[in-house]
C-alpha cells in the first residue's frame, strides 16, 4: 500500500479525491488531510507519507512554499491545480507529476502506475522545479527520467535527440547519451522555444548545435559532434528558413 495525504484549501476537491482514491486506487492508503501550507508541513513530518497530493494556491500560500520550508523530500509529490499554465510547464520541464482539476479518473490512475514506476531523484527533480518557478524565465535545465534515475540536464548542452521506440536517446555535447523513458513526442514542444526542430520523425535537434547542412544525398544535417541526422523532405524548407535566420 502506498501511504499517502492531500493537502489542499477546498474541501470539497478532498473529498472527490478520496472519493476517486477509493473506487479506482485501492493500493493507495490515505493517512492524513491538510487544508494549507503550515499544517501540511506538520502533517508530512508527523505521518512521513510515501506520497502526496498538493495544491498550488492555497489561503496561507503555495504548494511551492511547502516544499522550499520542508528540510528534505523523501517523498513523490503529485501536484493538483486547476489550470496555472506556468506552473504546469515547470512542472514538465522538472518531471514532476501533475493533475488537472477536475481529476479525471483515468489521468490518476495513470499518476499512481507512474508513481509504481518511479525513480530515484525527487529532491532533485523539486530543487530543479523550485529554481524554475523563482526564476519565470525560459527554464535552463531539463529532467529526463532513465530507468534507474532522474538526471538533471542544462538544455544548451544537448545536441540532438532520437527515437528509440518509446524511449527516447539524448546525445550530449561531451559524447554522452542517455536513454529516456519518455517518446520523442514528448520533447518536441517542451523544446520548440530553445531552438530545437523535429527535422524527421525520428530526430529532434538543436539548431545551435547545427555544423552544415548537407544538399545532395537525399539532404541531412552535420551537427557539432559530427553526426549525421536525415531531414525529411516536408522539413528541408522550414529548416532552411531557419538556418539562414541564424
Amino acid at each position: 500500500m502506498i501511504k499517502a495525504i492531500i493537502i489542499d484549501d477546498v474541501q470539497q476537491a478532498i473529498d472527490t479525491l478520496k472519493e476517486d482514491l477509493s473506487t479506482y486506487c485501492s493500493d493507495v492508503e490515505l493517512v492524513g488531510e491538510a487544508e494549507g501550507v503550515v499544517s501540511g508541513a506538520k502533517l508530512i513530518k508527523k505521518v512521513q507519507p510515501e506520497l502526496v497530493f498538493l495544491d498550488i494556491q492555497m489561503q496561507d500560500g503555495s504548494g511551492f512554499d511547502l516544499l522550499e520550508i520542508l528540510p528534505e523530500i523523501n517523498f513523490k509529490v503529485i501536484f493538483t491545480t486547476a489550470s496555472d499554465a506556468f506552473a504546469i510547464k515547470a512542472f514538465r520541464f522538472s518531471a514532476i507529476d501533475y493533475l488537472l482539476k477536475p481529476v479525471d479518473p483515468d489521468e490518476l490512475v495513470e499518476a499512481i502506475q507512474k508513481y509504481h514506476e518511479g525513480t530515484k531523484g525527487q529532491q532533485e527533480s523539486v530543487d530543479l522545479l523550485l529554481d524554475t518557478v523563482k526564476d519565470r524565465t525560459r527554464p535552463k535545465k531539463l529532467a529526463l527520467h532513465t530507468l534507474e534515475k532522474i538526471h538533471i540536464t542544462e538544455i544548451k548542452d544537448i545536441v540532438r535527440c532520437e527515437s528509440s521506440g518509446n524511449y527516447t536517446t539524448f546525445y550530449f555535447l561531451d559524447g554522452q547519451k542517455l536513454l529516456v523513458t519518455k517518446t520523442l513526442k514528448d520533447f518536441d514542444k517542451l523544446l520548440e522555444e530553445h531552438q530545437f526542430i523535429r527535422v524527421h520523425q525520428s530526430h529532434l535537434v538543436n539548431l545551435q548545435l547545427i555544423k552544415e547542412y548537407i544538399k545532395t544525398e537525399g539532404g541531412y544535417i552535420v551537427m557539432q559532434d559530427g553526426a549525421e541526422v536525415p531531414v525529411s523532405v516536408r522539413k528541408k524548407p522550414i529548416v532552411i528558413k531557419l538556418l539562414d535566420q541564424l
